[in-house]
């Protein structure tokens, strides 16, 4: 595990909060779903590259075409960044859809039915 360095972090942090507020007011792109969520940004330690880990909650949102969307997104990103943040260099941007979200949802589901289906954890009926 890489060493945390406490500026890089909150560089970071600064970020991800620049960017979902970024996505949500100022990009009118229709490929990019409404209900996006930015899980996180590892930031290297020479703030060089950004990784921006995304998530949407849409059901119909194409993957893809959302991760398209966003790398075509990342200069004007990038620019907007810089009249906000005081940096010397503002992180290239680099866009990765984060499917822990949507893996935890799949697992909680099947731990759901696992439960429902077994007769020792049901609750007791009105006819019993």
């Amino acid at each position: 595990m890489p060493k945390d360095y406490p500026r890089t972090r909150r560089i970071a942090e600064q970020i991800q909060r620049e960017i979902a507020e970024l996505i949500r007011t100022e990009l009118k792109d229709p490929r990019i779903p409404a209900f996006i969520t930015i899980t996180d940004v590892e930031v290297t330690k020479d703030q060089e590259h950004a990784k921006i880990f995304f998530t949407t909650l849409a059901e119909s949102a194409d993957v893809k075409e959302t991760t398209a969307a966003l790398k075509r997104a990342a200069g004007f990103l990038r620019t907007q960044l810089a009249h906000r943040m005081k940096l010397r260099t503002v992180p290239q941007l680099d866009f990765k859809y984060d499917a822990s979200v949507e893996r935890g949802m799949k697992l909680s589901r099947l731990i759901d039915e696992a439960v429902a289906s077994d007769p020792k954890t049901r609750p007791p009926s009105g006819d019993e």
